[in-house]
């Protein structure tokens, strides 16, 4: 069966994917330059081309969600914050998990606390790209076309 649109869900997990490993990437390019360690930096490396390789494969299925094309000139303003709310989400969900598998009152007291920082963390730097344009949450073209210029960015980096 082939499609010419993609449905909603998956155009929304498309969009998690590719800005995520977008952020990923330049935070890897960025970090490669200070390894000193040649088996570390090879591994940097390997990761590098597999999240490349990752966007390059996604990015054609970005016309077909169903709505997309943008240009934006505050990338570097997108990544870093991209990247604290990456780490805020991710956060989110690990402790979520860790609570789940937790037996101890004191230690899920202290989890479901710290969870609830996260979460209001996750709150904040949302808040902020939201505010400045860096995450049009509510307009899906303009979301998409912001991950397509964003993965673009972080394959073309040096």
């Amino acid at each position: 069966m082939t499609t010419k649109t993609l449905a909603w869900h998956e155009t929304l997990e498309l969009h998690e994917l590719i800005a995520a490993q977008s952020v990923g990437l330049v935070k890897i390019k960025k970090s490669m330059k200070k390894i000193s360690d040649p088996q570390l930096r090879q591994l940097y490396s390997v990761s590098a081309k597999a999240l490349e390789q990752n966007l390059r494969e996604l990015l054609p299925f970005l016309p077909k969600a169903p709505a997309f094309q943008r240009e934006d000139e505050r990338a570097d303003l997108y990544f870093d914050a991209g990247d604290l709310l990456v780490l805020a989400k991710t956060t989110v969900r690990n402790y979520a998990i860790a609570i789940t598998e937790t037996a101890t009152p004191e230690l899920r007291r202290v989890l479901v606390k710290q969870i609830n920082a996260a979460i209001k963390l996750h709150e904040q730097v949302f808040y902020f790209m939201y505010q400045r344009g860096l995450y049009p949450a509510y307009n899906l073209v303009d979301l998409l076309k912001g991950d397509a210029m964003h993965a673009q960015k972080a394959i073309s980096m040096r």
